[in-house]
């Protein structure tokens, strides 16, 4: 189908995304533009090629707001440890053996997705266990929250970590009762291995990326952020490079504060920043804190049975006076990571009192994940619109964690949603991906399922109160994802915007909450072109 034609996508169950007609029937797309939208039997005369929708569920593409699309392709040639293919300690083991016996000695041993909840073990590796797999190459095993590495002695041995290494700040280095590490890095301790990782090929990623951007059509995503490369490369061009190889969604690239540092003004420019563009910068993302279920969040109150640990803040106050600097002179968005909340206070009191500086309608600061935001949190982002990007998959998928290190009534009360909207404050839904424990994380309809439900993949209760409706979730993966991301066009269908859209295989807003996460992508269009169909699998 070229987009240079005009189409009309009759006989459609068409859920906008758009407050003002969130319901149709049909819609006109002409060069890939949405130009009306409404009853069939109001159609525009004229000459169009009629695409029949067969009475279907439509919707907007998802808008995944916070993802990293480089990382998961990365990790899709490594060691998965997550289920369904590893549920133990001893069977990860066992998988290092195997990768060990095919690529021979030396060579880095890579792996994702660790999860100690999920382990039969209920305990996290360490660097005894990866020795037990390999121990003449270096092993490294990134947590399924990606603030975390699991290395093994050999990895520690060519970073030059021992017991006398200090933690780095905002980092730490796990160690045993002798004082010897353990082979857990976390926070920024992780960075210690990048001197010694070996960089990733980027012929190699643009064939991961144009893989990954095929999966992401079958599950209806149609644009993505990228919040930050774990190294010092610029997405920018990659995603350029990826995007002619064949990867169709809009980017919206993110760099990360501790790589950025060094020459901002040749990654941030003007040129980069239009939004009119289908691969883009948006903005810079600073670390706040770390993760609830690696216990570094940087929360008000104590883990359980931790004895008064509440995690840790990874940045200084200085480096948040840096960047919002920064981004006050490029004009472009600060994302900041704060799960925990002190790690929220401290970045929505600081910015409080900051004039907006994008003021095109795009949150000039935007709060990633928001555990436990305070009240005074809350109504301060309200009043300022400082958005909060949140991932119900979190609680969903970790709920093991969250109950181990909460307890049951806080996790009953974390990420409060539908408290957040009554108050005003703009939210958007994503997944994080792959920075979560689940097979398959870019999914969108079990984070949907989550939101809906309040229950977690085992039926755990996480504050029901706090469930939303599918209407809303739908409005968080689309059109609220796309404002608050900056993505100019797209998450509704309404005259104006790209015929970006998803045609489902069952009607998501008449299925019972616990098939939600059942339904499937049959047809997905970027700019009125069919990229995506089922059926030709």
């Amino acid at each position: 189908m070229s987009s240079k034609q005009r189409y009309a996508f009759v006989n459609g169950k068409i859920f906008t995304s758009d407050a003002a007609r969130p319901r149709a029937q049909a819609m006109l797309a002409e060069n890939g533009i949405i130009t009306w939208v409404g009853e069939e039997r109001e159609l525009p005369v004229g000459s169009a090629v009629r695409v029949d929708l067969e009475g279907k569920r439509v919707l907007p593409g998802f808008v995944d707001a916070h993802m990293h699309p480089a990382l998961l392709a990365e990790c899709s040639q490594q060691i998965s440890c997550l289920p369904p293919k590893i549920y133990s300690i001893a069977e990860l083991i066992g998988e290092i053996r195997r990768v060990r016996a095919v690529q021979g000695p030396g060579a880095w041993i890579r792996g994702w997705g660790y999860d100690e909840g999920k382990f039969t073990e209920r305990r996290a590796p360490t660097r005894r266990d990866l020795d037990q797999g390999c121990g003449d190459a270096p092993v490294a095993i990134l947590r399924t929250c990606a603030h975390i590495y699991c290395v093994n002695s050999r990895a520690l041995e060519l970073a030059h970590i021992t017991r006398d290494t200090p933690d780095p700040p905002g980092g730490k280095i796990d160690r045993d009762e002798d004082g010897e590490p353990t082979g857990i890095l976390r926070e920024n301790a992780r960075y210690l291995l990048q001197e010694v990782l070996p960089p990733p090929d980027t012929g190699t990623l643009l064939d991961q990326l144009a893989d990954l951007g095929k999966l992401l059509l079958s599950q209806g995503v149609t644009a993505v952020t990228d919040m930050g490369f774990l190294d010092e490369r610029d997405g920018y061009p990659i995603y350029r490079a990826a995007a002619e190889r064949g990867f169709r969604q809009r980017v919206g690239i993110y760099y990360l504060w501790d790589y950025l540092s060094g020459d901002p003004d040749c990654w941030i420019t003007p040129e980069r920043l239009d939004k009119n563009q289908k691969i883009r910068v948006a903005g810079v993302k600073l670390i706040g804190d770390g993760s609830v279920s690696g216990r570094t969040a940087w929360m008000s109150r104590p883990y359980s049975g931790s004895g008064g640990d509440c995690g840790l803040p990874v940045c200084t106050p200085e480096e948040i006076d840096q960047a919002i600097r920064l981004c006050r002179e490029k004009r472009c968005q600060l994302a900041v990571h704060a799960m925990g909340g002190q790690a929220i206070d401290r970045i929505v009191d600081r910015a409080y009192g900051e004039a907006d500086w994008l003021g095109d309608g795009t949150p000039c600061l935007r709060i990633e994940h928001v555990t436990e935001p305070s009240e005074r949190a809350i109504a301060r982002a309200a009043e300022r619109k400082f958005a909060f990007a949140t991932q119900p998959i979190f609680p969903y998928c970790e709920i093991e964690s969250y109950l181990a290190n909460l307890g049951p009534e806080r996790t009953r009360q974390i990420y409060p949603v539908r408290t957040l909207l009554e108050r005003g404050v703009p939210v958007c839904f994503s997944t994080d991906a792959p920075a979560t424990s689940w097979a398959v994380p870019s999914d969108p309809f079990p984070c949907i399922k989550s939101a809906v439900t309040r229950r977690a993949w085992d039926g755990t209760d996480f504050g029901r109160d706090q469930r939303v409706s599918v209407e809303t979730a739908l409005r968080l993966y689309t059109s609220q994802s796309a404002q608050i991301a900056g993505f100019k066009g797209i998450g509704q269908l309404k005259p104006g915007c790209s015929a970006d859209f998803i045609v489902l295989d069952r009607d998501i807003l008449a299925v019972p909450e616990e098939e939600l996460d059942a339904v499937q992508v049959d047809r997905t269009y970027i700019a009125g072109e069919l990229e995506f169909e089922r059926s030709r699998l």
